[in-house]
């Protein structure tokens, strides 16, 4: 598993694309030869990018769903919405289709945040506003999911 790590600033060009930082793309130099996956988050108004490995990992779960129910059929319809395969182009850059930049109020500035074995893209204002929510305690979330893990199931 792809373990990524770091908060970066970036800047989107007038077409959407932005360059992979350096220090992001050292964590990369694994797979950034692959195909990545672009998808909207799920729970937040930003993207996801997965390299391709990573990606059909994740994709396993999905597929083990049963199809003749509905609800199922209806997850995956919106887990797939937007779904996009991309590549670096030759400068390093990923380009941001305008669906994904209009559903992530993607502008100028962007923050990437690693999210263990993808990349969360933001609108850097959404970023900092849902980083700094105050009605989120850390501290109490932090002991809610992790503090119930012995130190077996932590390793």
């Amino acid at each position: 598993m792809l373990n990524i790590i770091g908060t970066y600033e970036c800047k989107v060009d007038s077409k959407g694309r932005f360059a992979i930082p350096g220090g992001l793309k050292k964590q990369l130099l694994s797979v950034v030869n692959e195909d990545f996956v672009l998808k909207r988050s799920v729970f937040h108004k930003c993207l996801e990018l997965y390299p391709m490995s990573e990606w059909n990992k994740e994709i396993e779960g999905v597929n083990k769903l049963n199809r003749f129910v509905k609800k199922n059929n209806d997850f995956i319809r919106m887990f797939m919405a937007g779904v996009r395969t991309i590549s670096l182009d030759s400068s390093g850059r990923v380009q941001i289709p305008r669906d994904l930049v209009n559903f992530s109020s993607i502008t100028h500035d962007i923050v990437l945040s690693s999210s263990v074995n993808r990349i969360e893209i933001w609108n850097k204002e959404m970023y900092e506003a849902v980083i700094s929510n105050p009605e989120v305690d850390f501290g109490q979330l932090a002991e809610e999911v992790m503090g119930q893990l012995s130190q077996d199931e932590k390793d």
